[in-house]
């Protein structure tokens, strides 16, 4: 079965509480389950980045989940690709906070190389490398 993948940024509203965000994650994480979707949501507490990775129809739906959500404004997509395998097969969603220079950094990346780098051709650093080296730590914690 072929595999996608869609990363994008977003700004959230203000003032979205600590509680309110748990709980979009918790409901992602069942919505993104049920559709095959696997993924991280990287927030400073102004900005989200968020990768997810899938079946097509899986990655559709929650994408179009994520286009409606009230919780954030501003979505710019950074990069959409095919895959060879999954980067975060086991969590259905995870939220990992970061500093705002590092969301910064990884949303003004190029992110061209999205797909090579997913294909397993690590010739040159990309994002998703970046996005790899903030999530192994939290993956290793549990």
């Amino acid at each position: 079965m072929p595999l996608r993948a869609i990363a994008y940024v977003s700004r959230a509203l203000p003032d979205l509480p600590a509680e309110r965000l748990q709980a979009l994650v918790d409901d992602a994480a069942r919505f993104n389950k049920m559709a095959g979707v696997t993924g991280v949501l990287l927030h400073d507490g102004g900005r989200f980045l968020q990768y997810i990775e899938g079946p097509p129809d899986g990655i559709d739906s929650v994408y179009e989940r994520i286009l409606q959500a009230g919780s954030h404004i501003d979505i710019i997509e950074l990069a959409r690709g095919r895959l060879g395998q999954r980067q975060f097969p086991y969590w259905s969603m995870r939220a990992l906070p970061v500093e705002e220079a590092l969301l910064r950094q990884l949303s003004s990346s190029d992110w061209s190389g999205f797909t090579r780098a997913l294909q397993g051709d690590r010739s040159a650093p990309t994002p998703v490398d970046l996005l790899d080296n903030v999530v192994q730590p939290a993956l290793h914690a549990g």
